[in-house]
């Protein structure tokens, strides 16, 4: 009978509001994953140079970032639902426009704009997660979340090379089309909750009656402050190092041909492994508790990032990539864990989270900017070592939170024994 109540309290249904989300998130990834490939190829099609077909990538992160602060406010102020449908439109309107655009000074504004929107649904998304899901789920939720990103992102690439012989600009097309419908979805499932309580006698009363934590409440809490410093980890070698410096590292070690081949295989790799960890970090994290799988996930990038850099062996690369992507994959629903944690269920933690949003795209930023002119001015060794360095800042914020577990199946006369992650 203990072991049905436990089985019971692991597996609770995931609310029906947050199944949408995992859908649309889907729907998001996959059209990323079919542009993104071709999005500097696109670029260097108007004339310019690698460099300003970079800026092209540079520019999504940048207005992300910038406007991280304004999108929390919103989120805290007109709520979670019409913020996301609101972003994920600015993102579908972007991705038509490029589609379109005759210069390069129209593609760089549309993209421009495509940051505004995402960083709108990137902080609704979070922070509905962080408000629907149960205590005892959030772990798994978040590895649910990061999950469907991640099936998108793989499929993504798959499909673009099938629409590769109809040219550039269709992809663009399908994939605003794409979010359009997803905003759609979310608009008829969500939209008209915007209080999230369907009994509520006046809707609009009862979403200003929900608690909004802002970042200097956020801030009282060590596992918030420790996710700051992590997210800017996280940014700056699961999103910056692994999307710039490892294919161009590949290229310089291993030549055009074969480098181009292991420059996609070891991407390929890394989502393999971040795939693999994310089958079980979830529900690790709600079991032992958010400080262990994080510590486990930064060092593990740590060490993979730092010695990428030494092999110049192909096998080398490759075992390094699927490391660090199973690292990430321990990493990633912790932290967001930990994040919904501090808000709590049932409170608005719009500008909490984009705070910790600017600090992972921060990281995200910098990362490929200084690694690139380390590489550049030294060598490509120096480069990854000094990054891998970077996860040491997520470690010693963590290294400050207590570790406090947060039991997910407990019978009724064990309640009384749960604590915050």
């Amino acid at each position: 009978m203990l072991f049905s109540s436990r089985k019971t309290a692991v597996r609770a249904p995931i609310p029906r509001e947050i199944g949408v989300l995992l859908v649309a998130a889907f729907i998001i990834a996959l059209g990323f994953g079919l542009i993104a490939p071709i999005l500097p190829q696109y670029a260097v099609s108007f004339d310019v140079g690698a460099a300003a077909a970079s800026i092209i990538v540079s520019i999504f992160a940048f207005t992300r970032l910038i406007f991280a602060p304004v999108a929390g406010a919103l989120v805290g102020k007109l709520g979670e639902p019409r913020i996301y449908v609101t972003g994920v439109l600015l993102v579908a309107i972007s991705t038509l426009l490029c589609g379109f655009v005759q210069d390069y000074t129209q593609l760089l504004i549309a993209r421009g704009l495509g940051g505004f929107g995402s960083t709108m649904f990137t902080i609704s998304a979070m922070a509905l997660i962080a408000r629907l899901s149960p205590e005892e789920s959030r772990g798994r939720i978040s590895g649910l979340y990061a999950g469907a990103f991640l099936l998108g992102n793989v499929a993504g690439p798959v499909l673009g090379s099938v629409l590769a012989p109809l040219g550039m600009r269709v992809p663009f097309f399908i994939y605003g089309t794409a979010l359009v419908i997803a905003a759609a979805v979310v608009y008829f499932a969500l939209g008209r909750r915007r209080d999230l309580d369907k009994d509520a006698e006046d809707p609009a009363k009862a979403r200003q009656a929900i608690e909004v934590v802002t970042t200097r409440e956020a801030l009282g809490s060590p596992a918030y402050r420790a996710a700051l410093f992590s997210g800017f980890s996280y940014g700056w070698l699961a999103f910056g190092i692994r999307n710039s410096m490892i294919p161009l590292f590949a290229l310089a070690v291993f030549g055009d041909g074969l480098g181009t081949t292991i420059a996609g295989l070891s991407m390929a790799l890394f989502a393999i492994g971040n795939g693999c960890a994310l089958l079980f970090s979830g529900k690790l994290t709600d079991r032992v508790g958010r400080k262990i799988p994080v510590m486990l996930g930064l060092t593990l990038l740590l060490l993979s990032i730092g010695s990428m850099g030494i092999f110049t062996s192909a096998a080398g690369f490759v075992v390094c990539s699927i490391f660090a992507g199973f690292g990430g994959g321990i990493l990633g629903p912790a932290q967001q864990a930990s994040i919904s944690d501090v808000i709590g269920t049932g409170r608005n933690g719009g500008t909490a989270l984009a705070g910790f949003q600017m600090c992972q795209d921060f990281g995200a930023i910098i990362g490929p900017l200084l690694a690139g002119f380390l590489a550049d001015s030294l060598n490509y060794e120096i480069a990854f070592g000094v990054s891998a360095l970077v996860a040491l800042v997520g470690l010693l914020g963590w290294s400050f939170v207590p570790r406090t577990i947060r039991p997910v199946a407990l019978d009724d006369d064990q309640a009384s024994t749960k604590g915050a992650a």
